[in-house]
């Protein structure tokens, strides 16, 4: 099943998107936690889960076998991710043609992190330079769904706000069907990345990523790298904690509960929850949203 048939589906029958995205474990005791993770959150009905593909690629191999077991044994919809990170066009052409084999209609295409300790991404021999270039190469062979990924608070490594919206508008127009945020924690800054969109004539369902805070130094940690912010108040709260956990997740989960019924009043087309692979964060949001509150 292609997955933007079911988001449009449900937002023209009133219903939002809910997705969660899980990474590759390192050993079989966190593979097991994922699948648990996954089993409690199966019932939440998620329109689709995805998996993401590892730094540098290193992850390929377990992104295969966890998108094919959660469609085969879990029977929930399963969205790929690729980079082009570390790998030609032929070693892409491969993993594609695995997806393919094994019944995934869908793939999140993107550039993929610099390997680490390298300040810049550097295209192999044989490569893609961009995402722009890895969607037109599926589009090209292929009849997956494309999601695509954005940045409300803007690419980190944009030149402008205006140029980051030319290079997303480049590759809706080569093949993306939807487009998912970066995490962000200001509403207006998904709004207004929306409006800025909107008007580059940039028309795709724009699906807004959420990770509800359950560690600060953790939290600090990704913002640092995704160019993303915490707000001030929301900052200050969290640090007054002194590094409390519970009162952090407290903190967290109020918070992303609250961005989440704003967000969808307003209209986003649904929410795409970043859950580390735990569900305890994300199943204590969905609850709320569905009127009852986190216990």
């Amino acid at each position: 099943m292609k997955i933007i048939d079911r988001i449009v589906c449900d937002f023209e029958a009133g219903k939002p998107s809910f997705s969660f995205e899980f990474f590759p474990p390192k050993d079989d005791e966190g593979t097991n936690r994922l699948f648990a993770t996954i089993a409690e959150l199966g019932p939440y009905a998620p329109t689709y889960v995805s998996v993401t593909y590892g730094a540098g690629g290193s992850t390929r191999r377990l992104t295969l076998e966890l998108v094919e077991r959660i469609k085969r044994s879990v029977g929930l919809e399963p969205m790929a991710h690729l980079t082009c990170v570390g790998a030609t066009r032929d070693e892409i052409g491969e993993v594609l043609e695995q997806l393919r084999r094994a019944a995934i209609d869908n793939v999140l295409p993107l550039r993929g992190d610099p390997p680490r300790g390298s300040g810049r991404f550097e295209a192999v021999a044989g490569g893609f330079r961009h995402a722009t270039e890895l969607v037109e190469f599926i589009r090209s062979r292929y009849e997956f769904c494309l999601a695509g990924a954005c940045y409300p608070e803007v690419h980190p490594e944009a030149e402008s706000a205006e140029a980051d919206i030319l290079h997303l508008k480049r590759k809706v127009e080569a093949g993306i069907d939807f487009l998912i945020t970066q995490l962000f924690f200001d509403n207006e800054d998904y709004f207004k990345f929306v409006d800025r969109a909107r008007g580059a004539g940039i028309a795709c369902p724009i699906i807004a990523g959420i990770m509800p805070i359950t560690n600060l130094s953790q939290i600090k940690r990704f913002t640092s790298m995704c160019g993303a912010r915490i707000p001030g108040q929301l900052l200050e709260r969290l640090e007054a904690t002194g590094g409390d956990h519970d009162e952090v997740q407290r903190i967290g989960v109020e918070h992303a509960v609250n961005q989440c019924r704003s967000l969808l009043a307003r209209g986003a087309p649904g929410i795409h929850f970043y859950t580390l692979n735990r569900s305890r964060a994300t199943v204590y949001v969905l609850e709320a949203l569905k009127g009852a509150s986190p216990a």
